[in-house]
């Protein structure tokens, strides 16, 4: 079986330096998810018409502008759920519409939680661990154009990979 998801990723040198913190706190997912916003969370292939998702991505990036994003800080879903991320400050409300729209064609995909936009840097770890991601990164900051986003796969070896690319306005 196949899982996919929509993401928007995060530049270099942003992304490096996001991974080199994940890898630190000691996160497993470091080396197979590169940072990124998610728009679709993972999705079983099975109930997914790739070529009609495909269309309708294409349709949704065609339909959409770029924006500035701006990462700034962290934050935590803690208690409800172990997770540090980097707040997106800027950028808000144009990745809840894009989410939105990408959601709303050919995928019936429940979300467990409300979407709330940002790039997860340590996921059920321990509290220490944890605290250690928020500290090292309370003073991040990152501004950069987004001008599409991708269409990923779960590979064999665990590995998230991009798999096709939808520019804004194309």
């Amino acid at each position: 079986m196949r899982t996919i998801g929509v993401s928007i990723p995060i530049p270099q040198p942003y992304a490096e330096r996001l991974h080199q913190v994940r890898h630190a706190v000691g996160d497993p997912l470091a080396d197979t998810v590169p940072p990124h916003v998610t728009l679709m969370p993972p999705t079983d292939v099975e109930r997914v018409d790739l070529v009609a998702l495909r269309a309708h991505l294409r349709t949704v990036a065609a339909g959409s502008s770029g924006f500035r994003m701006i990462l700034n800080g962290t934050g935590t879903f803690r208690p409800v759920s172990p997770v540090v991320f980097v707040q997106v400050s800027r950028g808000i409300a144009e990745c809840k519409q894009l989410e939105k729209l990408v959601r709303g064609g050919p995928v019936e995909r429940e979300l467990e939680f409300p979407y709330h936009p940002h790039v997860t840097i340590a996921h059920h770890l321990d509290d220490a661990a944890l605290d250690d991601a928020f500290d090292e990164l309370a003073d991040f900051r990152a501004t950069f154009e987004v001008d599409g986003f991708d269409l990923y796969e779960h590979g064999d070896d665990e590995v998230w990979r991009p798999v096709d690319r939808f520019a804004f306005g194309s």
